[in-house]
């Protein structure tokens, strides 16, 4: 599994088991316990997925050192708005029944964030947290949130996908040495692009699926991907896909599909 080094010099692997949608219980527990198996070291839940239980179950039957999983939680808008930070990370810490969290974001640029964010710096001080971030945060929120912290941000979470590539943002991030994780890679239901022609001529070129490619593509611009899979064969296939390397045309022609339409919210409509 390739990694990528954070700005604090930790790593986190470029590829990860994504559980948004996945119901608690045997779903989850099941999904997270065979990407392990299989080899995945980086599972990606949040508070309001309601399985951040069955991800710490499944971790624990797993029999893997804890210290090589590395976890990924959110705090959820409502614990931000209302300063239920403390209540809402202990939550989390009980939920995964772990000492610490390998990665703790903010879920939205939701009102008193930079209070919220200083509490997530005060947990990395006490050794509750290893790594901490944001998520869906445009560039306005974090040039405010890089004028007023004493930790900066490792991590931005947001949507990049063909139908949504997020260059600006990306770029932004890269030069503030934030690395970025991709959400909804594939486009979500409404701009899904297995089914392009174009998508599916390179795909044939490479040997893989459309999928796996538009995933490659996203790799290719060295962010993480957090593909969400509890069928075995694609979970396997996913471990692959740091193998596929696009040449730089063909990087274009999928840039080129862009349309700058959302599938998930617009953080711009938060604070």
């Amino acid at each position: 599994m390739k990694s990528i080094v954070l700005a604090n010099s930790n790593v986190i692997p470029s590829i990860g088991l994504g559980v948004y949608g996945l119901r608690s219980g045997k779903e989850t527990i099941n999904a997270c316990k065979q990407a392990i198996e299989l080899g995945y070291r980086h599972i990606d839940t949040a508070r309001v997925y309601l399985n951040e239980g069955s991800v710490g179950k499944a971790i624990k039957e797993s029999n893997i050192d804890r210290k090589e999983i590395f976890i990924t939680s959110k705090m959820w808008n409502t614990s931000i708005r209302f300063r239920r930070y403390r209540q809402a990370f202990n939550k989390s810490l009980k939920k995964l029944d772990v000492d610490y969290i390998d990665l703790y974001l903010l879920h939205w640029p939701e009102k008193n964030f930079l209070e919220a964010y200083h509490f997530l710096e005060d947990m990395v001080i006490l050794g509750k947290i290893k790594n901490i971030g944001v998520s869906n945060f445009e560039i306005k929120h974090l040039k405010r949130l890089l004028a007023n912290c004493r930790i900066k941000p490792v991590i931005n979470q947001i949507e990049v996908n063909p139908s949504f590539n997020n260059k600006e943002l990306i770029k932004f991030c890269f030069e503030h040495d934030i690395k970025v994780e991709a959400y909804s890679p594939l486009g979500g239901k409404n701009h899904n692009y297995v089914n392009n022609e174009m998508i599916i001529a390179l795909a044939k070129k490479y040997h893989c699926s459309p999928s796996e490619l538009i995933l490659s593509w996203e790799l290719n611009q060295g962010l993480i991907v957090l593909p969400r899979s509890k069928n075995i064969l694609h979970q396997k296939d996913n471990l692959c896909l740091n193998d596929i390397v696009l040449e730089k045309e063909d990087m274009k022609k999928i840039d080129a599909l862009n349309l700058n339409i959302r599938t998930g919210k617009d953080p711009n409509k938060y604070e």
